[in-house]
């Protein structure tokens, strides 16, 4: 069962307890993203992610992990475009050593000059990184065209030009406006004891917002049609193609994602045995849904040789008509149904992934359903949902975003 605990300073603290096991998972997730930044910051969230990894007033950096190491647990931390999370993975006995640490790293990184520099070249290794992956990069070229003019379609990592200008005091200005206690959750699962409790509480219930401190508010940008080519010396042609869809609080959000599985959500569904199955156009190629508090989006990726892409682009185009023009089959709605409770159920098998899915419910929804609540929401989907879906997203002009050689 989830509790959530409010402290006096706004903080909430998310437990579910799990006596059966010998392990805890604790989060801290910050209502903090990429979304939230300016076109100069863009990038800072992420950088700050790394950077609370470089020392604290108690701890070099090579500390944290050896305690963490000589324990045998596990400390990680991400950034997403709506939210940032540091996390822990630990035996029950270790919980209290695991948040002292990351309240150590929350509240009293140093941010020390040559940290910042040699951090600095880390990430701008991930951004070229992800820019040799064409595989990646072509979903970054997509997300500028739906979204060019909001932060939502600018890159998680920043730019190497934004990144260059990232300093102490601007790291500093925007944790004070970001991470005040109205956008921090602490979300723990496992077997917790009484103490860690009071521990987190006494950690994270007293410090306070920043005059400058800001609770985070979607912007509601237009999603804009458009297309994009890169040309690159690759083998392949990268392929992405976007929908506007469904935000994350909207109802219809499960029959969403049972609709995605029908289209290109896994190996049975229609994209993939159309695509790849039956035509052999094409080794990978798949669709996934994104959805935030104000907008989201619908998206099909595929790659194949130059000299496959109109044939892969005809039959991606002939499979969405299909579905506009007929809808889906009983069979495959039953189907994806089946899919999306195993996967939910099979999914909760571990304290990390309670403690995720409790830090987002709590971000986002400030409401915890049960398994049985969840199933039966699942159950619940119906054709006319779904049948309303495929009109609302796939009617819709997209955005293109197409990596690879010259299409002679």
């Amino acid at each position: 069962m989830v509790q959530v605990i409010t402290a006096k300073n706004g903080v909430r603290i998310v437990t579910e307890q799990m006596p059966h096991v010998r392990s805890l998972s604790v989060g801290i997730w910050v209502n903090a993203g990429s979304r939230y930044e300016t076109k100069e910051e863009n990038g800072i969230t992420h950088f700050i992610e790394h950077m609370l990894f470089k020392g604290t007033k108690n701890r070099i950096a090579r500390q944290i992990a050896e305690e963490f190491d000589r324990i045998g647990g596990e400390i990680n931390a991400f950034t997403s475009k709506e939210h940032t999370c540091y996390y822990a993975k630990v035996l029950d006995h270790h919980g209290e050593l695991a948040i002292d640490i990351l309240a150590d790293m929350f509240f009293n990184s140093l941010f020390a000059q040559e940290d910042i520099e040699k951090e600095r070249q880390v990430v701008l290794e991930e951004i070229y990184m992800s820019e040799d992956d064409p595989a990646d990069d072509v979903h970054e070229k997509l997300w500028g065209v739906m979204f060019p003019d909001d932060a939502l379609g600018r890159p998680i990592l920043g730019t190497p030009e934004t990144l260059a200008t990232f300093d102490e005091e601007m790291i500093r200005t925007y944790m004070a406006k970001h991470y005040g206690p109205q956008n921090v959750v602490i979300s723990i699962a496992g077997n917790i004891e009484e103490s860690l409790l009071e521990k987190v509480e006494a950690l994270f219930g007293n410090y306070e917002a920043s005059a400058k401190s800001i609770v985070s508010k979607p912007s509601y940008p237009t999603f804009t049609p458009g297309e994009i080519e890169k040309l690159r010396d690759t083998e392949q042609a990268h392929i992405a193609i976007s929908f506007p869809a469904i935000a994350v609080k909207d109802p219809k959000m499960y029959s969403f994602i049972a609709l995605n599985n029908i289209i290109g959500g896994n190996m049975s569904s229609r994209l993939f045995q159309e695509v790849r199955e039956d035509r052999g156009l094409a080794y990978s190629v798949f669709s996934y849904q994104s959805s935030y508090e104000d907008v989201g989006t619908f998206t099909i990726y595929a790659s194949a040789s130059k000299q496959n892409l109109d044939s892969l682009k005809q039959q991606i185009d002939q499979t969405l008509f299909d579905l506009v023009a007929g809808g889906v089959t009983e069979t495959e709605l039953e189907n994806a149904k089946e899919q999306l409770k195993g996967g939910f159920v099979l999914g909760l098998e571990g304290t990390e992934d309670f403690m995720n899915r409790n830090g987002v419910n709590e971000l986002i929804h400030q409401n915890h359903r049960s398994v049985d609540e969840v199933l039966a929401k699942i159950d619940a989907i119906s054709m006319e949902t779904i049948d309303e879906l495929i009109t609302q997203i796939l009617l819709s002009e997209p955005a293109i975003a197409i990596i690879g050689p010259e299409n002679e």
